[in-house]
């Protein structure tokens, strides 16, 4: 992580080899680094599509290799991997995929003439913000509400996705299951020596060159 980081110097892999993770934690994490960037599901203009689409949810810093939000949601349905819950209108994830990403190209031809990837950053998010208001209407949906579709596919798929990602606990100084280590300092605002240190944005060079050097030790 960066400096300018709201916890400086503090990296979530470094936790890998220590008490903080179990064998366990180590494989799911190790699966979700390894994830195949190109497409194993959804061909390659679906998969450009979704990738347009994470970029105007979760916008990501130039500053470090971008997580790659597309990926484990395109190999989260290739494992056929559900919720175990899902409203009646709505078909299984696989499906509704497919069918919201290409309903969504056919909403930008009607009203842009392109598919949502050649799109400007305005006009994606303005069908987005009509797709989240269950504004849509062409035929293409074939009676999956677009509103739908969103709330538990789009806006839940990406953020799960991005968050589950170690980069992303790095940034928010999460330092993955708390198993087995568990934690010890439960009162209000204390810090396990394992966790991360934070330097908030009014904390002083000499604050921040602490935290650095605390998060530097933190396994």
């Amino acid at each position: 992580m960066t400096n300018g980081s709201r916890f400086p110097g503090y990296d979530v892999l470094r936790k890998r080899h220590t008490p903080s993770w179990n064998q366990k934690t180590r494989e799911v994490v190790d699966e979700r680094l390894a994830v195949s960037r190109d497409p194993q599901f959804l061909d390659a203009h679906e998969f450009a599509t979704l990738q347009a689409i994470a970029a105007r949810i979760v916008p990501q810093p130039a500053d470090r290799p971008p997580i790659p939000v597309a990926s484990l949601i395109d190999n989260k349905l290739l494992r056929d991997q559900e919720d175990g819950f899902r409203a009646q209108a709505m078909p299984r994830a696989r499906a509704a995929w497919k069918r919201g990403l290409a309903a969504l190209d056919a909403e930008a031809r009607d009203r842009h003439g392109q598919n949502f990837v050649a799109l400007d950053a305005t006009q994606q998010d303005d069908l987005l913000r009509a797709m989240e208001k269950g504004e849509l209407k062409h035929a293409a949906w074939d009676g999956m509400p677009p509103k739908t579709f969103w709330k538990q596919r789009v806006s839940k798929d990406v953020v799960f996705a991005y968050y589950s990602h170690p980069t992303a606990w790095s940034e928010m100084g999460f330092g993955g299951p708390a198993s087995p280590r568990g934690y010890v300092r439960l009162g209000y605002d204390d810090r396990d020596p394992w966790e991360a240190a934070e330097a908030p944005p009014t904390t002083t060079t000499r604050e921040r060159e602490a935290a650095i050097r605390k998060n530097h030790r933190v396994g």
